[in-house]
């Protein structure tokens, strides 16, 4: 710590560990407040020097040539309009102009800089989009439910679509799809399974992307406080785009098949396609009962496909036991929505069997099977 004593210029305190961490995270504040202390112009240049280190508290991230000359060239031209402004960057503007750096300083604060001005320029804060923002645009005439439990929600739409909403989780939707659009808004984590009809899209707002469908079955997942959102498709074929709220936004389209998936890092705004989802092992753990189990009956006890469904859905069926014993079912339902799949199951007991639905509780009337 003895060499301290010989800095005489600001880059000798800029490149030293010691000095950064006591003025950005007060590690060994004693030491250093008692040594600045005992000389007036040492305090001088320890105060210049701690300028310097606020204006650039960012972390160290290796920039090419090009991206540091952008940034700082536009950052200077933005300084020069607010010359008459006393924020903490004109003066370090006005230090920059009174002090020369030698070569190895000069690299150090170039690369700091850069990253503050390019984080700023770059990626704007205004580029990430919440929930309660997509909600604010288009708040009239919505329906939220909110899943404060610790295992997935069922929730039907009223076009027949049905949505599995994990724990944390909240969906805002109209109580009945009018127009040419049908738009819901999620936060957390969904499973949805989409009831066809390609005169009506169905769109889902998450954070800062809109998926598109028109029938199909896929899962998504947008955290307001995760740096990712994840679209993985199950059935069908879904487009992906950016939302229109953010700045310069190019809405580009990107277009996803069954068992593929897209990661957006919101960040960067930036598409990951991944055309395997097998092939990586985050998207497989986060599977749900619902993706992984099949929904093809070949002479099937109608008890076990009820079970089958209970599992995947993570729901309560109550049905006549003794009445249906006997029955077998064989039918295709990987492409349904829940409410659909339990339609056609009742149609082919037949006997006047019917169901109702009650939050994740199903009941089945039946006298039995034809």
């Amino acid at each position: 710590m003895l060499e301290r004593n010989n800095y005489t210029e600001i880059e000798d305190f800029l490149a030293n560990e010691s000095f950064q961490r006591w003025i950005r995270f007060k590690n060994d504040q004693q030491g250093w407040e008692e040594w600045t202390l005992e000389n007036p112009k040492r305090a001088k240049l320890v105060e210049e020097a701690r300028l310097w280190i606020l204006a650039m508290k960012v972390n160290e991230t290796l920039l090419s040539p090009i991206v540091i000359k952008t940034a700082l060239q536009s950052t200077w031209a933005k300084i020069d309009k607010k010359e008459k402004q006393e924020d903490p960057t004109i003066r370090v503007v006005k230090l920059l102009k009174k002090y020369s750096v030698n070569i190895a300083a000069a690299v150090l604060l170039f690369a700091l800089l850069s990253t503050w001005f390019y984080n700023s320029l770059y990626v704007p804060e205004s580029n990430i989009i919440t929930y309660n923002e997509l909600i604010n645009e288009n708040r009239e005439g919505l329906v939220e439910q909110t899943n404060n439990s610790n295992k997935a929600q069922i929730i039907t739409l009223s076009d027949g679509s049905s949505v599995l909403l994990k724990p944390d989780s909240k969906l805002s939707y109209p109580k009945i799809f009018t127009g040419n659009e049908r738009k819901v808004y999620l936060s957390g984590e969904g499973f949805f399974e989409i009831s066809k009809n390609p005169k009506k899209p169905f769109l889902v707002y998450a954070n800062e992307i809109v998926t598109k469908v028109v029938g199909t079955s896929f899962r998504i997942k947008a955290y307001n406080d995760q740096p990712n959102v994840e679209v993985i498709v199950r059935t069908g074929k879904v487009k992906v785009k950016s939302s229109q709220l953010i700045k310069d936004s190019k809405e580009k389209e990107i277009v996803l098949l069954p068992n593929q998936a897209l990661r957006f890092i919101r960040k960067k705004m930036i598409f990951n396609k991944i055309t395997d989802i097998t092939l990586d092992k985050n998207l497989i753990q986060n599977e749900g009962n619902i993706e992984q189990l099949s929904f093809e009956f070949t002479d099937i006890p109608i008890s076990q496909i009820f079970k089958t469904i209970e599992q995947a859905y993570l729901i309560k069926i109550d049905f006549p036991v003794e009445k249906l014993k006997n029955c077998h079912l064989t039918t295709s339902l990987n492409d349904q929505p829940l409410p659909e799949k339990l339609k056609i199951i009742c149609k082919s007991i037949g006997n006047e069997t019917s169901y109702e639905m009650n939050g994740n509780q199903i009941i089945i009337t039946s006298d039995g099977c034809n």
